[in-house]
This record gives structure tokens, C-alpha cells and sequence, in this order.
């Protein structure tokens, strides 16, 4: 019998029960020793060179960031227009204007060329997005900045693990300042709200630290362990309320231990889709660069303009038929409250690319049959016998 196919579920399984179950026997609830134990952990796994500093999500670690490297009122941030929301909105917190630039079709992540046709003498920082998993033109990117003196701070909501030319993405090799990680529950690891700054930069993570908890100058978990009583405390700076918690963190550490097996999980069913649909009217997601890994966060198809059904025709067929899928994204630029921000500008890769965008199930539980399932809708809708 056919079952419906959820577009995700989550992976928790009796490990990430007993760890939050262990964490609220210990009586701590907010941020405490797991989170400062997962801090650890994700440093060692980033390659130990690093600072990392855990928040309560992706948009918080892009705020701190951008705070970080001294984003205020009048400057210019470079922003792909095929991203959520929450990659530009974060500008927007700190007074500064967000430049939309066009994707790369090749790609789907932000196209250098548009990046560099979109500085001005106000930008100061480029936020390339690591699209469904896939990593960014580093290289391009940082060569890029370096030559008009900017930051790069890149958002990385779909990339663990995700390397770029060997380089995991995060670790100073990768070539941003500053990285901003997802837990959120449908990512590829999750906290089930949560995220994570990541800097090779002392001053940075010094100030994401402070700012994370409303300007205090003491860290978090330091107030309560330390012998000197927890209300010395200093307020510095208006702050931020993005500390993470405990239960969240128990979770994390759980899931950080699989993020390898989990991503192998995500590779192997994207080659399984990869070989069923070779030959149909569908364009499908781009591999990584040589050199590269793909995280495959999402499995992206683009029906293809000589199909039988619309995009939109698609989704429908396979939601009758118990297939949920989604949409990553609509661009920003068509967005109400974004597109007078874009009045005279055209995006007509990220507009072609929305026309036809599909993403299909893919996830860490998921199983072959339920794939298969997938598979025969979509074949069956694309009259492929």
C-alpha cells in the first residue's frame, strides 16, 4: 500500500532522549555545562582553530556576525536574492542595506560576477549562501573581497559538512571571517532551534559573546561556575537574548557525533534519485566542484520547459499522490517588502530558476521505499515508463 511521504521528519533517535532526559535531571535548563561542552566539541570538529559561539539560531549567529564586523546605518551588504529571508533581514536589524545580486544557474549560490557588478563604496560585506549544501566560489569570493578591502560572512544554514577545495566550510581555510550555522529542526543536524557562530577572529568571537546575552561583560556560564558571585556583572552594550540552551545542546552533541554518517545517508539517496530520473524532462541539482562535498541539505529539480505538467502542475500532481515537496526559494527580489529595494534591477537567472524549482523529500530517516515511492510518482507524472 502507498503511504503519504512527509517532505521531512526528524532524525532523534533513544541517544538524544537520554541526553536531554540527563540534562533536565541535572537541573540545569538554559545555558550551562552541555552547551559549553558542545561549544567544545563543535571547535574540536571545525578543526580546533576556531572560536565558536553556540546561539538559539542561524539568523542570531548573522546578526552577531554583522554587528561583529561593524555593520551599522548606511552601509551596503551583499545578499544573494535566492536565499530566506532571514540572510537579509539580519541587515536590515542593524540599520544597513541589503544589495541583492543574482545566483549562478551552474550553481544556484551567489554568481561572483553579480556580487562584484553590485559593490558600491558603501558595501562592506559579502554574505554568500552555501545553496542546498552545495559550497560557494570561495575562492572567487575571497579574492573578490580582499581586492575591494570587504568581510565575508557566509551563510552556512545548509552546509554541515560542506568543503570547499578540501576545506571544511567554517574553518579558516574556507576563506569567510565569519560563519553562521543551522540547527533548526529540518537541517542536517539539529538542535531543534539553534545555530552557531564560527571565527578564527579573537575580537569577533569576543563580541558575539558579549552580545549574545544582552551585553554582559561576563560569559554566560562563567557567571554561575565561577567562585565570584554571579550578579558582579557589568552591562556594556544594549545587547541580544540568543544564548542557547541546555536541552538544545544535549541534542546537539548527540547529533554532531552522526553528522558524518548522516551526510553519507543524504549523498546516497541523492545518487539514488540522481540514476532514476537521469533522462527525464528535469533539470537536476548541481554536484560540488572538484575538491568539493555537497552536504545535500535539499535535492532540487527544475521541471524542465518541454515537460507535460507546469512546475506548478507538478507539485500538485505529487501531492495527490501523498508526496509532499517545497520550494527553496521564492526570490527575495519579488518579495513585498524587498522588491521596491530592487526597483531597476533584473535577476533573470534567479527568476528562470523560480519558474521551475521543486524539492523533493530527501532526509536522514528516510527509506528506500518510501524513496522508491517518490521515485515511481515522479516518473509516472513525467509519462517515463
Amino acid at each position: 500500500m502507498k503511504q503519504s511521504v512527509p517532505f521531512f521528519r526528524p532524525s532523534i533517535g533513544k541517544d538524544e532522549i537520554a541526553a536531554v532526559v540527563e540534562s533536565l535531571r541535572s537541573g540545569w535548563l538554559t545555558t550551562g555545562p552541555q552547551t559549553a561542552a558542545f561549544e567544545a566539541e563543535f571547535r574540536e570538529y571545525m578543526g580546533g582553530n576556531v572560536h565558536v559561539v553556540a546561539v538559539n539560531s542561524a539568523t542570531a549567529a548573522l546578526h552577531l556576525g554583522l554587528d561583529a564586523l561593524g555593520v551599522g546605518p548606511g552601509d551596503e551588504v551583499i545578499v544573494p536574492t535566492m536565499t530566506f529571508t532571514a540572510t537579509a533581514e539580519v541587515v536590515r536589524y542593524l540599520g544597513a542595506q541589503p544589495v541583492f545580486a543574482d545566483m549562478d544557474p551552474a550553481t544556484l549560490c551567489l554568481n561572483p560576477a553579480t556580487a562584484a557588478a553590485a559593490i558600491t563604496p558603501r558595501t562592506k560585506v559579502i554574505m554568500p549562501v552555501h545553496f542546498g549544501g552545495r559550497a560557494c566560489d570561495m575562492t572567487a569570493l575571497r579574492a573578490l573581497a580582499d581586492e575591494q578591502g570587504l568581510s565575508i560572512l557566509d551563510d552556512a544554514a545548509h552546509a554541515l559538512p560542506t568543503h570547499h577545495r578540501g576545506a571544511l566550510i567554517g574553518s579558516p581555510a574556507a576563506l569567510a571571517d565569519v560563519t553562521a550555522f543551522s540547527f533548526y529542526a529540518n537541517k542536517t543536524m539539529t538542535t531543534g532551534e539553534g545555530g552557531m557562530l564560527v571565527t578564527a577572529d579573537d575580537t569577533i568571537a569576543a563580541r558575539a559573546r558579549k552580545m549574545r546575552l544582552h551585553g554582559i561583560d561576563r560569559d554566560v556560564f562563567d557567571r554561575f561556575t565561577n567562585v565570584k558571585a554571579s550578579w558582579a556583572y557589568d552591562v556594556v552594550e544594549a545587547g541580544y537574548k540568543y544564548n542557547l540552551t541546555d536541552l538544545a545542546s544535549a541534542i546537539g552533541r548527540v547529533q554532531l557525533r552522526q553528522v558524518a554518517d548522516f551526510r553519507a545517508q543524504r549523498a546516497r539517496l541523492a545518487a539514488r534519485y540522481d540514476a532514476a530520473f537521469a533522462g527525464l524532462p528535469l533539470t537536476l541539482p548541481p554536484h560540488e566542484a572538484e575538491g568539493d562535498t555537497h552536504s545535500w541539505h535539499l535535492y532540487i529539480v527544475q521541471v524542465s520547459p518541454d515537460a507535460p505538467v507546469t512546475r506548478d502542475g507538478f507539485i500538485q500532481r505529487l501531492q495527490d499522490e501523498g508526496i509532499a515537496t517545497s520550494v527553496h526559494y521564492r526570490p527575495l527580489h519579488q518579495m513585498t517588502y524587498w522588491a521596491p529595494m530592487t526597483e531597476g534591477r533584473s535577476f533573470p537567472a534567479a527568476n528562470a530558476y523560480f519558474g521551475r524549482c521543486v524539492s523533493l523529500p530527501l532526509f536522514m530517516s528516510m527509506s528506500d521505499a518510501e524513496q522508491d515511492q517518490v521515485i515511481e510518482v515522479v516518473r509516472d507524472v513525467l509519462a517515463v515508463s
